[in-house]
């Protein structure tokens, strides 16, 4: 294992091609591999600040850019569900049998796709800061969110047209983030400004196909995710409100939820090295 990574890339079945990544170079055998879902927008680097405490746990980390994104093919129409044919396909190609799965952000509904549809090879789960389904029964789905973001979502359950004519005048608006939020930016989090530049620099297409996935089927239900599951969660969080996370916790049996009562979408990794140390405990077990 390393802090570094390889960079390969892997044709699917239908002839698109999938950027991945892995960080299984070296002589020491990983004790567990972690497949990381990166969120919206965002290229599939492995997160670099978990890097140092995943080689002491043994963690080889894999991932891959979502469609569009990075060096990906796009796929237009593409649901959350539909990363389970992909991350099989990276999978296979590296040699990985089984696997964690691990997703921040929008890399947390794909996490769970996955988890609910490769039963037979992710051995646990952690979805940190991740939304529940559109679909959500008993949910207010928008209710905490701040303004930018349900703008965003709401012209994307409008549909790709509205979505498109959204982005097309949108501008960052950093009162979406917590100061919790905006520390964990000048601090260890900073890595974010190495993923998401990457991730615009060929236009927001990547970013409305995950914003479409996002509020329409998943194609996969969390409800059946049988494996060992983690929900980190911060109780600022302003883009995925807790409320999405106590959703889930209620749907999914046997599900721990964390919840940081302090922390926004973005400081909440700060409690992922601990919950990387659950993951391997749990599936250790």
């Amino acid at each position: 294992m390393s802090d570094t990574f390889s960079e390969t890339d892997h044709e699917t079945p239908d002839g698109r091609r999938l950027h991945a990544y892995d960080t299984g170079a070296g002589d020491d055998p990983a004790r567990l591999t972690v497949f990381w879902h990166h969120g919206t927008p965002n290229i599939g680097s492995p997160p670099a600040p978990l890097l140092p405490a995943s080689r002491r746990l043994g963690i080889r980390w894999i991932s891959y850019d979502r469609p569009g994104y990075g060096g990906s093919t796009p796929l237009p129409g593409r649901s959350v569900g539909s990363a389970a044919d992909d991350v099989r396909v990276v999978a296979d190609a590296l040699g990985v049998g089984r696997f964690a799965v691990m997703g921040h952000s929008g890399g947390g509904p794909h996490a769970l796709a996955c988890a609910a549809l490769l039963p037979e090879r992710v051995l646990g789960a952690v979805c940190v800061a991740g939304l529940a389904p559109y679909d959500a029964e008993g949910l207010d789905w928008f209710a905490g969110m701040h303004a930018s973001g349900r703008a965003s979502l709401t012209a994307a359950a409008a549909g790709r047209a509205a979505k498109e004519r959204h982005e097309a005048q949108a501008v960052y608006d950093p009162e979406m983030f917590t100061a919790a939020d905006h520390a964990a930016l000048a601090g260890d989090w900073s890595w974010f400004e190495e993923v998401v530049p990457p991730a615009l620099a060929g236009g927001p297409g990547a970013l409305i196909d995950d914003d479409l996935a996002y509020v329409r089927p998943w194609g996969a239900d969390p409800g059946a995710v049988t494996c060992p599951l983690l929900l980190l969660h911060g109780g600022q969080d302003r883009i995925a409100p807790s409320a999405h996370a106590r959703w889930l916790a209620g749907r999914i049996p046997g599900a721990a939820l964390w919840l940081r009562p302090d922390d926004g979408h973005l400081s909440v990794l700060d409690g992922a090295v601990t919950a990387l140390e659950w993951l391997a405990d749990h599936v250790a077990r």
